[in-house]
């Protein structure tokens, strides 16, 4: 998956709804995006806090969202994210209190790493009965 950088510009539309995976997958692109872009020393260091904290918002909300007792995701699973959601709350405080631009270049590589995970398709049961049915058939021909 490739990344806009500055040159690009932001990313053109926000994805339709009803796809929560693929609006997970956008907003933690845009906001290693936002990241990346605001670590040069020629953008303001307000900037780049503005956008330490907004990746910071995102990763509460899935931690508010894994913590919940409605939650659905498996639990191995769960505590992996909850980890992973403590590393941001940590490393969010070490940069915004040290001012360290360097400091968000694991939140941005951790943000781009899931989000191609989510953006990648997992056929669904029904296409993968056809796909088995069609290695079935041809297996028999064979």
């Amino acid at each position: 998956m490739a990344y806009p950088n500055a040159e690009q510009g932001k990313y053109r539309s926000v994805p339709a709804g009803g796809n929560s995976r693929e609006t997970e997958a956008w907003a933690l692109t845009e906001a290693a995006r936002r990241m990346s872009v605001a670590q040069s020393d020629s953008v303001d260091i307000e900037e780049f806090l503005g956008a330490v904290r907004l990746n910071w918002r995102l990763w509460t909300i899935f931690q508010a969202d894994l913590a919940g007792p409605d939650c659905d995701v498996p639990l191995e699973m769960r505590q992996n994210m909850l980890a992973l959601t403590n590393f941001v709350d940590s490393r969010s405080v070490e940069i915004l209190s040290t001012r360290n631009r360097n400091l968000a270049s694991a939140l941005i590589t951790m943000n781009r790493n899931l989000a191609s995970g989510l953006f990648t398709v997992i056929p669904s049961s029904a296409a993968d009965q056809k796909s088995s049915e069609a290695i079935t058939s041809a297996n028999e021909v064979i």
